[in-house]
């Protein structure tokens, strides 16, 4: 029975990987052109580069290079966004996170394995009220997402705790399906101001 269940997991795991590979190359294919632009506009509204690269917790918890389009004035400290001075976000920075395009560059981090097209998302090492709630969910096993349920929910990293429960209630229930319906509600969460990707 035991066996089973192992093999049953890893077969959904994999799906799950297949799954992301495809949207992966589908994303870059149909965004590629649209984050090339994001950049340059980046770069010609304020000064630092298109790209802003910064540590984040993955699975397991071993740290991996999350990479956004940047929203802030260069020079700004590694924060959390509901930890962010506003003021340190640029004026195109606020469309960008208004529609949360600049994390479409992560499409990279999910081909490269890093990353899910849906799971928890990754949050800074210096976040340990969440990393520990998380770790003790056992919500560190599962790679970390774009988008996830959280997000649709409007839950973000400023509740740790309920951050971390409905992350585990989403790797308890987990599944291609759920995936696809949770990437279907994620524009309507983002327009309508209740998804919160960070």
């Amino acid at each position: 029975m035991d066996s089973l269940a192992v093999a049953s997991k890893g077969g959904t795991l994999n799906v799950k990987r297949i799954f992301d590979i495809a949207g992966s190359i589908l994303g870059i294919a149909v965004f590629g052109c649209l984050i090339a632009a994001l950049v340059i506009l980046v770069r010609l509204t304020s000064k630092g580069p298109g790209i802003f690269v910064q540590n984040r917790v993955g699975q397991r918890g071993e740290i991996f290079k999350c990479y956004k389009i940047r929203t802030m004035l260069e020079g700004t400290p590694a924060e959390a966004t509901h930890e962010i001075n506003r003021s340190s976000v640029t004026p195109v920075g606020r469309i960008l996170r208004r529609f949360k395009l600049d994390e479409l560059p992560q499409i990279w981090n999910v081909l490269k394995g890093e990353m899910s097209l849906v799971g928890p998302r990754p949050c800074l090492p210096s976040q340990s009220r969440l990393i520990q709630a998380r770790l003790e969910r056992g919500v560190l096993e599962a790679k970390p997402g774009i988008t996830g349920k959280s997000q649709v929910l409007g839950l973000d990293m400023s509740e740790p705790e309920r951050l971390a429960t409905a992350d585990a209630e989403y790797i308890a229930e987990q599944s291609l399906l759920g995936d696809l319906v949770l990437l279907l509600k994620t524009p309507g969460a983002l327009l309508f101001g209740s998804g919160k990707p960070e």
